[in-house]
């Protein structure tokens, strides 16, 4: 139990009195937009951060917790939505590092080995040899790892942080099976997440943060995605998914069997000015593979790509550009923004040379045109100076996408444009994307979230091991069509591209 937890940096306060309670056997949900202390409060738990008030009870008794270590010794682990594992290092040197099984001085192997064994059985990843280097493993296979090693500290307090946000529909599935499991040992589990549906499904309560102050808890039984949202916002947000009124204009954008180095091939479709062309699939079939090659990013080896009925040789991203190409890429930290860079200079970079005469930068233009963006896209910041890693990972996002409205592209790519951002910052983006095609901008959008594809496209291109399996009229698709073509099966009621 966490009660009265209060955080402040320097004078900004993060939190105020929250509390925060979960008991033994339960999983229970933290929910809040971005920049609510969700993540300042998981932190104080796991002793990343003190709080500056309030106290942290386990089994009702008080417990300081001033590291990592501390924490640990009091039964909680947290499993980070950036794995921090250390890919050079074998599996059981991850598990155990810095507490080494020992004999006559020297580290043993065998017992390191055989202890890794156990652990890595208790959460069903049987098929991992822990002489394997971590890096060398898919990510959800890095996560089952991060748990063995919680439960090997004998952690009866699991915190995951956007556990799934990098997994397969394979293993997820597997991941919620290992939470049943340690829910039925009496394991307490703090759910973190923005995907509203996986809380309904694997979650017993819910807790809510919004602005630093805990606003209210809930059984999942008793409450509805509405009443979370509205605990959440503190406002009504309208329709979840926001429809747009406009017909679709003429084709834009034709891609005729594009392929790139190994990863896609036979890729077909034309999209429209103003419409959505959602592209769905299981993790690895080449979503993202078909976004990058059409910027540029990846090489093209085959096919034919037009742009308003001329060809489009994109042969690097500024090609791209230049073409009237954007891209809204999927790792906004290491591909979208300079995190060492303000908000301004984000905003601006692309088109740096519409504030710019003879080489030299007009500030009192770009700074009038940034803020604007930043009451458009209703950016949370102190100002467009405040470097852009301050900021929440929705409003992050929001910079990103403040790049491409200074001067809307002809096509503009998404890969997966609501990762990690809370429902208000969802619905905000979504009208974002509609009044993009309303403008008469072509959007090609990667999804991992089946209901925002459905809810969000005109048409949606599913795609298999690399190849397109079917294109479907969104109005007429279900969750379970789009599925099926994912896994390979017949893409029944699919339309000419």
């Amino acid at each position: 139990m966490m009660q009265g937890i209060g955080k402040a940096f320097g004078p900004v306060r993060v939190l105020e009195g929250v509390d925060f309670r979960i008991e033994a056997g339960e999983i229970h949900a933290l929910m809040g937009e971005n920049g609510a202390g969700k993540s300042t409060l998981m932190k104080i738990l796991s002793g990343v951060y003190q709080a500056d008030a309030g106290e942290i009870l386990v089994d009702g008794r008080p417990v300081q917790i001033r590291s990592t270590v501390e924490a640990e010794r009091a039964g909680i682990a947290i499993i980070h939505q950036e794995l921090n594992l250390i890919p050079q290092l074998t599996v059981m040197e991850n598990l155990f590092l810095g507490r080494e099984p020992s004999r006559f001085g020297m580290v043993d192997i065998a017992t390191m080995r055989k202890e890794a064994r156990k652990w890595l059985d208790k959460v069903g990843a049987q098929r991992i040899d822990p002489q394997t280097e971590a890096g060398l493993l898919s990510i959800g296979q890095q996560q089952l790892v991060e748990i063995a090693k919680a439960l090997s500290l004998n952690a009866q307090v699991l915190v995951m942080d956007e556990p799934t946000a990098a997994l397969t529909n394979r293993e997820i599935e597997t991941l919620f099976e290992i939470m049943q499991s340690l829910k039925a040992s009496g394991v307490a589990i703090v759910y973190v997440s923005h995907r509203m549906e996986e809380i309904f499904r694997v979650c017993d309560k819910i807790s809510v943060l919004r602005d630093g102050h805990f606003v209210g808890e809930r059984a999942i039984r008793e409450t509805g995605f509405d009443e979370i949202v509205r605990l959440m916002v503190g406002r009504e947000i309208g329709e979840r998914f926001p429809k747009r009124s406009h017909a679709p204009g003429d084709v834009r954008m034709s891609v005729a069997g594009l392929a790139d180095d190994g990863h896609i091939e036979g890729i077909t479709f034309d999209v429209r000015a103003g419409e959505v062309l959602g592209i769905a699939g299981l993790m690895g079939a080449g979503r993202s593979e078909i976004l990058r090659t059409l910027f540029g990013a990846n090489r093209k080896t085959a096919g034919t790509v037009m742009l308003d009925g001329k060809p489009l040789e994109a042969r690097d991203a500024s090609g791209a550009i230049a073409a009237g190409v954007g891209f809204v890429t999927e790792d906004r930290k290491r591909q979208g923004l300079v995190l060492g860079m303000s908000v301004r200079e984000n905003a601006t970079l692309v088109h740096l040379d519409r504030y710019a005469t003879l080489g030299f930068v007009n500030e009192r233009a770009e700074r009038s045109a940034v803020d604007g963006l930043i009451k458009q896209l209703r950016v949370r910041t102190r100002d467009a100076e405040l470097d852009v890693k301050a900021l929440s990972g929705g409003n992050q996002q929001k910079v990103v996408f403040a790049k491409w409205l200074a001067q809307p592209p002809k096509v503009l790519l998404l890969d997966e444009p609501t990762r990690g951002v809370d429902v208000g910052g969802k619905a905000e983006i979504y009208t974002i994307i509609n009044q993009l095609a309303e403008q008469g901008v072509a959007i090609v959008m990667v999804s991992s979230e089946l209901p925002e594809v459905l809810a969000m496209s005109d048409r949606i291109l599913v795609m298999h091991q690399g190849r397109q399996n079917g294109i479907f009229e969104a109005r007429t698709a279900t969750q379970e069509r789009i599925m099926t073509a994912a896994a390979g099966g017949p893409a029944t009621q699919a339309v000419a591209a």
